[in-house]
């Protein structure tokens, strides 16, 4: 591994490290704001960073993917869970579903944020330009990853209740489906798919971009 690819690989980790910290954040946040306590009381609403990191897939899968694999999908990891307590919700299937799709909504507003602040600073300082981009692409990959239908994914929850299923179907599936998701992960026709997916979901930010400042547009998103 020469220098260049190391300083590459730790830029990716940090931005995903990042991400996947604020991804868990909204679950919390949202959480709270709909009436359940098990956030505050277990220490998640905080943007301290060590309470919402899992060594393993915070840490562990990320550098192996990205050190060893050379991040072919470089959005692949996830932090500690968000577990609320269904009783402490109002409405119960409604407000799991809206926590369920916080923690993506929260990578797509950060990767907003990340362009239209950097479609002010780019045209000053080009070189930010790439660091923009990969800010955004593995923020919109986070969230498209997340909502694939598969347990314990945020997908896999949406999946439910629009499915219908009961939580007693459900958990028993959750056992063994991150075997599947294992499985699919190590598909190449799948990481072409997804790859593509992410690709398709980052042209509205492009096109934002555009309307914002067309020479950041063309810095940002020239690869």
């Amino acid at each position: 591994m020469d220098t260049l690819f190391i300083r590459n690989g730790l830029i990716v980790f940090i931005i995903l490290w990042g991400s996947l910290i604020f991804h868990e954040i909204g679950h919390a946040y949202a959480a709270h704001l709909l009436g359940d306590d098990t956030p505050e009381r277990e220490g998640r609403l905080t943007l301290n960073p060590m309470a919402h990191m899992n060594w393993m897939g915070t840490v562990f899968v990320p550098a192996l993917n990205i050190f060893v694999f050379g991040a072919t999908l470089p959005f692949i990891g996830w932090g500690e869970p968000v577990i609320p307590n269904l009783s402490n919700f109002k409405h119960r299937n409604l407000y799991d579903l809206l926590v369920a799709v916080a923690g993506p909504a929260t990578n797509l507003l950060l990767a907003l944020a990340v362009v239209v602040l950097g479609s002010f600073i780019v045209p000053s300082q080009p070189r930010m330009g790439g660091l923009v981009l990969e800010i955004a692409y593995v923020n919109v990959g986070i969230a498209v990853f997340n909502l694939i239908p598969i347990p314990p994914l945020d997908g896999g929850i949406v999946m439910r209740h629009i499915a219908g299923f009961s939580e007693e179907a459900y958990l028993s599936v959750s056992r063994w489906s991150w075997i599947a998701l294992l499985i699919v992960l190590n598909m190449d026709a799948f990481q072409q798919a997804l790859s593509v997916v992410v690709s398709l979901c980052c042209i509205p930010y492009k096109e934002i971009s555009q309307l914002i400042s067309p020479l950041a547009a063309r810095l940002i998103f020239r690869s």
